[in-house]
């Protein structure tokens, strides 16, 4: 790791689902991956426009996955 700051990567993807309030995807090979980001606020802001950019269907929903959490599932517990 260089620098001081931790390293924070979030994944941001999104896809049409079968059901509003779902998590379902209609069809997972049609997933948007659209990138990993350094920490929360560039994934959110990324997030955010692709939100935008699709609001017309009321089925389609990006996701911001804490990958930080995924690979380190430990860290911030007491003791950690």
């Amino acid at each position: 790791m260089s620098g001081t700051t931790k390293q924070l990567p979030h994944l941001v993807f999104g896809g049409e689902l079968v059901a509003l309030g779902g998590t379902e995807f209609k069809d997972l090979s049609k997933l948007d991956l659209v990138g990993i980001y350094p920490n929360y606020a560039a994934a959110y802001s990324m997030w955010k426009a692709k939100a935008q950019q699709t609001v017309d269907n009321a089925h389609m929903r990006y996701f911001i996955v804490h990958l930080h959490r995924l690979l380190d599932p430990d860290a911030g517990k007491p003791g950690h």
